[in-house]
């Protein structure tokens, strides 16, 4: 038996459905996930390292789907947006093409103390408290606490708004990350009816499917980005992978001052990504 090793130390039996449920949301084929994943059987040896799995995945996806050459891994393009405001923004532009209206960061009165909260949600008759998470480390897990604030805050909240202080009548709060959720903070959160979105959670609406489904990649999705383009980029308010070809390069230079040639080049990566995605 071949053991894979994760990042926190864990071992875990080597499973070839992994490397094919990867390549498939990848947006490869059946037939060419499993090609990959036998050759990285084969290349497979007890130990072996999750990211050396996923660098092997890239290095032979790339012979099917010559575009993956222009993008990262979603998981750690998600994790290099900075927590404030970029990942909160780029929440709330997911939600918001989910059908939500979203008002965000502002501070309300609970009935004991003020609360800071990353924004309002609104769906058909409800009123939801979002509260955003993001790990530099995508690796681990959001625990238990957190769930415990958010479900204190909220209740605060419901007693503000009883004794007149806020005007804002929640009925739920959502917890919306970029990492998986310890088994304490799941079992909890449905024992509160409070909604969790993170990687891989719930199972068919995780925060990547949601990504893929409606293609709302970061812009940190884009290979060849540099540190200091990301940081123009978001000065420009630009999050989204989708927002760079809605755009001329000509706006694009004037909202961000990055060098035309360099847009040029950038731009006709994600429109790799999108016509094959």
């Amino acid at each position: 038996m071949v053991y894979v090793k994760k990042f926190d130390g864990r071992e875990e039996p080597f499973l070839k459905e992994k490397i094919i449920r990867t390549c498939l949301r990848m947006h490869a084929s059946y037939e060419q996930a499993k090609a990959i994943a036998d050759e990285i059987e084969k290349k497979a040896y007890d130990g072996i390292e999750t990211k050396k799995i996923l660098d092997l995945i890239f290095k032979y996806l790339k012979n099917f789907k010559p575009e993956v050459k222009y993008q990262i891994d979603l998981r750690e393009a998600i994790a290099l947006l900075k927590p404030k405001p970029d990942f909160e923004r780029f929440v709330q532009l997911i939600l918001n093409e989910y059908g939500y209206e979203v008002k965000g960061n502002l501070v309300l009165a609970g009935g004991c103390v003020e609360h800071e909260i990353d924004g309002i949600l609104k769906k058909e008759n409800e009123i939801i408290m979002l509260e955003v998470k993001h790990h530099l480390n995508h690796h681990v897990y959001t625990g238990l606490d957190t769930v415990l604030e958010v479900n204190s805050s909220l209740e605060d909240l419901k007693e503000g708004f009883k004794l007149g202080k806020n005007a804002i009548k929640f009925s739920k709060a959502l917890i919306v990350c970029n990492t998986k959720f310890s088994d304490h903070a799941i079992r909890y959160a449905k024992c509160k009816g409070i909604e969790l979105i993170g990687w891989k959670y719930p199972e068919e609406k995780g925060l990547e499917r949601l990504i893929e489904e409606k293609k709302l990649y970061p812009i940190t999705f884009l290979k060849d980005l540099d540190e200091k383009t990301r940081e123009k980029f978001s000065f420009a308010g630009i999050f989204l992978l989708k927002q760079i070809l809605d755009l001329s390069i000509e706006e694009l230079y004037q909202r961000t001052g990055i060098p035309r040639s360099k847009l040029k080049k950038l731009v006709e990566s994600a429109k790799e990504i999108f016509s094959s995605s």
